[in-house]
């Protein structure tokens, strides 16, 4: 199984408290030690399947939106986006769990016009104000179909750790990585209003392959 770059640090941190915790069960409650040695195993073997990476075949898009990250619709509604757009948007947004793969996908292909990290609170990830008040990262593509759609990576109250890797003039494609949120988060897109919207809450996606709008040209 192919992990991601970002799971060394945890990776290194797990496996010595693993460790730790393994030998003084050993040491002090010896042949009751399998009582805290399996479930620790078990969280152990958890965090190297929350960094997986899997294969997918990802394709070329133009007017496909496509999901960009693994998990569930929880919401879609018309907002006014005022960070960059300073207009209204469809919103849609996506509930990662711990199970989840984490990596975080272009939703459009087109180039990066814009990027900002933002500190803030640590909210529930499906609270709606978590969009606006947690900590988050919001990068803005101008789209092949001449649009500028939004996206923004939320932390959420077991999330504390955002990265992403994009850059202003950089190439985005659909479905291809542009960063990782650390267990369980959300991922929100805001599209133009007249974008044809082809998911409704409830559905499952999977980062990279699903298509969850289609805009106009």
């Amino acid at each position: 199984m192919k992990l991601h770059k970002e799971s060394t640090g945890t990776i290194v941190v797990a496996s010595i408290v693993f460790a730790i915790v393994a030998f003084l069960s050993v040491y002090y409650l010896e042949q009751w030690s399998l009582l805290i040695i399996v479930p620790i195993l078990i969280l152990y073997g958890l965090v190297f399947w929350f960094f997986r990476v899997p294969n997918r075949d990802i394709l070329d898009h133009k007017e496909n939106v496509i999901a960009p990250v693994d998990g569930k619709v929880v919401m879609i509604k018309e907002v006014f986006e005022g960070e960059f757009l300073n207009d209204k948007a469809i919103q849609i947004s996506i509930f990662m769990s711990p199970l989840n793969v984490h990596i975080c996908r272009y939703p459009v292909s087109g180039q990066v016009i814009y990027k900002k990290y933002h500190p803030g609170k640590y909210l529930v990830a499906w609270h709606e104000k978590s969009s606006t008040d947690n900590e988050r990262t919001t990068v803005a593509v101008e789209s092949k179909t001449n649009h500028k759609v939004v996206f923004r990576q939320i932390a959420g109250y077991v999330a504390r750790r955002i990265v992403f890797y994009c850059n202003e003039g950089d190439q985005a494609k659909a479905g291809h990585e542009f960063g990782f949120i650390k267990f369980g988060s959300r991922m929100d897109v805001f599209l133009p209003v007249d974008t044809e919207i082809l998911c409704k809450i409830g559905d499952k996606t999977k980062g990279g392959i699903n298509v969850i709008a289609r805009m106009n040209e």
